[in-house]
């Protein structure tokens, strides 16, 4: 039986996932652009009872290509914009650290995920990370997480890895966040996340 202090999390990628993964890296709010019909799924979840956050690599800090600041300047306009189309994003937990620092924190280690569930009282079983990467795939299976893996940002070219990796063989699969609705609804129904 869970725990009633503990609770489902919706738990989303960004680059790939939110927006549009580019390959020199966002690196302020003006190169910024959500992927279509994300600003709509995100209004569509909004009404779940869970926890929708964003967790995200973001070395470009630690490579001296952005600031944190910066990085907190964008975030906090992607927030804004979110909330405009009446969507929600709770938290926004990201990793500035290079792959070579060997931090806990960076994707495909969970400790963001781990983090998360620690300050939110999360139960990781019953949440869900959508991602476009291995990496986000792997991060949630080490958190003991369900992976949902999108085609969006990297996900087509990866598909191949997803699909031969063994505890994701058969594991969920969408085109987008927008198609992946659906799927997350029904999950979290299922999963005591609309407070059944």
């Amino acid at each position: 039986m869970h725990s009633e202090q503990r609770r489902p999390a919706l738990f989303l990628d960004r680059d790939g996932v939110l927006n549009v993964n580019r390959p020199d890296h966002v690196k302020g709010w003006e190169e910024f652009e959500f992927l279509p019909g994300v600003l709509v799924a995100l209004r569509s979840l909004a009404r779940l009872p869970v926890p929708i956050i964003v967790v995200t690599n973001q070395a470009i800090v630690n490579r001296g290509r952005i600031t944190a600041a910066r990085l907190a300047d964008i975030h906090a306009r992607m927030l804004a914009a979110v909330a405009a189309a009446g969507g929600r994003i709770d938290a926004i937990y990201a990793c500035p650290h290079r792959p070579d620092e060997g931090c806990d924190c960076r994707k495909p280690r969970p400790g963001m995920l781990l983090q998360a569930a620690r300050e939110w009282s999360l139960d990781l079983p019953r949440s869900v990370f959508v991602g476009d990467a291995l990496t986000d795939l792997e991060a949630a299976l080490a958190a003991g997480a369900q992976p949902v893996h999108v085609a969006s940002g990297q996900g087509r070219a990866q598909r191949p890895a997803v699909g031969a990796h063994p505890q994701h063989r058969h594991g969920p699969q969408a085109e987008d966040l927008p198609a992946a609705v659906p799927w997350l609804l029904a999950w979290f129904a299922a999963n005591d996340g609309h407070g059944n």
